[in-house]
């Protein structure tokens, strides 16, 4: 459960951009290649900010599908599986395009 993990180093990160204020909502994208878990994440956010100043304070994902591009006619697709290959032509020599990311979007804050 590499979620755990995943977790304890977002609350750095959040801590450091929170500067100290309240926060609210943490604003996250998990692409669909990244092998993380939504409910686990939330579940383990939960666990490790409980007796933090971030107790209480909620995970929004926002999950972004896996989208490939091929080199050779250009087509991009979004995958419905994880098959790595263009369904216009015969290759099979593709980009990831969208897909892999994991990134702290924005912070939402309590009012001063």
């Amino acid at each position: 459960m590499h979620e755990l993990s995943i977790c304890s180093s977002m609350i750095g990160i959040v801590r450091k951009h929170a500067a100290g204020r309240e926060v609210r909502t943490v604003n996250i994208r998990i692409g669909a290649m990244r092998q993380i878990v939504p409910d686990t994440l939330a579940y383990c956010w939960s666990l490790v900010t409980e007796s933090s100043e971030l107790a209480g304070t909620e995970l929004q994902v926002e999950r972004i599908p896996a989208k490939i591009r091929c080199t050779g006619c250009g087509r991009e697709q979004v995958l419905d599986a994880l098959a790595m290959a263009c369904e216009s032509c015969p290759g099979c020599t593709v980009d990831l395009i969208e897909g892999d990311e994991f990134l702290i979007t924005s912070l939402e804050l309590a009012e001063v």
